[in-house]
């Protein structure tokens, strides 16, 4: 659905992507992660053709970028930098201009897009007031409706859950999950690891510029090879497994082993009770850290 090769982009002496290879798959939810000025959204704007690269190759649902880029695009749905709209009409009129704005659009069939694409969203109640009026969770949400109006093959999005809140979302993350199912493949960029973690199948990072880490979610979030185990009989798991303790807090404990199941089996055996046992496994914020090397865009003072 999306292939780069060595994709590239300077602004002047700033190498902004460097040589970067994305492969992007078939029914795919792929989160792109990065810190604030890895290149992530200069990347998202050269698939979608805002930008031209400076050298490389680009390939949309099997087509060259951006030469074939009017036959693609529409079957693109896109959400860049936030929402854009006319923020003095409606959120219903912004939708009619966009859908007969671009190509393919059908004027038959336009009421009935725009009507199903606010009710995926949550904006199925919304009255005639102005978008200026919206709150930034509102505004969001018309920016996915406008995404979704021809029903893309391929979705494209910046930060979507932003400005939500908790429960916005999850109903968000709902959503481009059925849309994923129903054959929709999903590529997004986000700061909120812990929505990516529940969200995407596979994930790319990205640090100063460069594609550092491409892989399965489930194998990016490895075994640590410790178990969490918690137990009434905490202090005896303890002093039955003093060699592999690592930690206890109450009747929480961290334990050097590799095979839970076995590791349960022995302490129910010893006649210890087990309220849960579980594998620890890498979080991706673990991971996005270790990639690109704990980066930030603090300026401290000298």
């Amino acid at each position: 659905m999306i292939v780069t090769r060595a994709l590239t982009k300077r602004y002047g002496s700033v190498l902004a992507v460097d040589a970067v290879d994305l492969n992007v798959r078939d029914g795919d939810r792929y989160g792109f992660l990065g810190p604030n000025g890895s290149g992530k959204t200069t990347t998202v704007r050269m698939l979608l053709g805002l930008v031209f690269a400076t050298s490389g190759e680009i390939e949309l649902l099997g087509e060259r970028m951006p030469r074939n880029a009017a036959e693609v695009l529409p079957r693109i749905g896109a959400m860049v930098e936030g929402p854009a709209a006319y923020p003095h009409l409606s959120g219903r009129r912004n939708l009619s201009l966009l859908d007969a704005s671009g190509p393919g659009g059908s004027r038959r069939t336009r009421r009935a897009r725009i009507e199903e694409a606010l009710e995926q969203v949550g904006l199925a109640g919304i009255d005639r007031r102005p978008v200026k009026a919206y709150s930034l969770g509102m505004r969001q949400r018309l920016g996915l409706a406008a995404a979704l109006l021809r029903k893309p093959r391929l979705l494209v999005l910046d930060e979507p859950t932003n400005g939500l809140d908790p429960k916005g979302i999850h109903e968000i993350r709902d959503l481009l999950i059925e849309l994923n199912k129903a054959g929709t493949t999903v590529f997004l960029s986000s700061h909120l690891l812990s929505e990516v973690e529940h969200l995407c199948t596979r994930v790319g990072i990205v640090d100063r510029g460069r594609l550092v880490l491409e892989e399965e979610l489930d194998t990016v979030r490895g075994a640590t090879g410790l178990v969490e185990v918690r137990s009434p009989d905490a202090a005896d798991v303890a002093s039955m497994l003093n060699g592999q303790l690592v930690s206890r807090d109450g009747e929480n404990l961290l334990i050097r082993h590799g095979d839970p199941a076995a590791l349960n089996t022995t302490l129910v055996a010893a006649g210890l009770r087990i309220a849960s046992i579980t594998e620890q496994r890498r979080t991706l914020e673990q991971v996005v850290l270790e990639v690109t090397g704990a980066g930030s865009d603090r300026v401290d003072a000298p």
